[in-house]
């Protein structure tokens, strides 16, 4: 423990410290801590495996104190000297009774206490007891009197950040709602513009259908006209060579019928 001193101190003076972490250097007993640290405010001794608080020194201004998973059995009279004490853990020592947290009494400005996982915390009414004998007492093992749990720096953070998140997501839903009906006014003037101009476009067609339509029409009278011309052409070249045809067809028979009669 004292080495684990020295290395926590890392060459400040002892009177300047105000929070010392000495968790799981393993001792029994208190060693190489004194009365020089006055202005210690926290000290952690989580895990050391001490079995008695014997040679606790004089902390006046000592306010939270870690013991917990220790063997601490009995003893706490010797935490007296530091009368200042508002936040004690004893969680997952052996204390049997509620008569070895009599010395608690002094301390009148203690207020949280854990004893969780202690066998004094099987005694009938264990909570109304300890309650009633350290009146200054605002939270037992996490819970105050009515059984409302005492709420941790980390949680209202949390409560914090949660409700901030909230606001944020609030903005960014209207945002959203507001980007949406921008959108939607854009494609309501995009409809309007296009709707415009197909009316334009069709008009257009409309005029061009009936130009070429015309057009149409005197070239299909014109290609009749002149198929109708080729054709009657054609019929009367047919009738002339069917007439012509008739005369040697005539005059050959002549021909054949004079020599009959010669």
């Amino acid at each position: 423990m004292e080495k684990r001193i020295e290395l926590e101190r890392r060459a400040r003076k002892t009177n300047q410290i105000t929070e010392l972490n000495l968790d799981n250097c393993r001792s029994t007993s208190i060693v190489g801590l004194t009365d020089e640290y006055t202005a210690l405010e926290s000290l952690s001794l989580i895990n050391v495996g001490l079995t008695t608080l014997k040679g606790f020194p004089k902390l006046p201004n000592l306010k939270k104190l870690e013991l917990s998973d220790n063997r601490i059995s009995s003893g706490l009279n010797y935490l007296t000297t530091s009368p200042n004490l508002q936040y004690l853990n004893l969680s997952g020592n052996k204390i049997k009774d509620l008569e070895t947290l009599k010395p608690l009494v002094e301390f009148k400005n203690l207020a949280v206490l854990d004893l969780f996982n202690n066998d004094a915390t099987q005694v009938d009414n264990y909570r109304d007891k300890i309650f009633k004998m350290l009146p200054s007492l605002s939270f037992l093992d996490g819970f105050d009197a009515n059984d409302v749990e005492a709420q941790s720096d980390g949680d209202d953070d949390d409560e914090v950040n949660g409700n901030d998140s909230e606001d944020e997501v609030s903005g960014d839903d209207d945002d959203e709602e507001g980007d949406s009906d921008d959108s939607d006014e854009e494609d309501n003037g995009d409809v309007a513009l296009s709707e415009v101009y197909n009316d334009d476009l069709e008009e257009d067609n409309s005029d061009w259908e009936e130009g070429e339509g015309g057009d149409d029409d005197e070239d299909e009278d014109s290609d009749i006209d002149e198929a109708d011309g080729e054709a009657n052409e054609s019929a009367a070249s047919v009738n002339a060579n069917e007439k012509d045809g008739d005369k040697p067809d005539e005059s050959q028979a002549r021909g054949k019928k004079r020599k009959h009669d010669g």
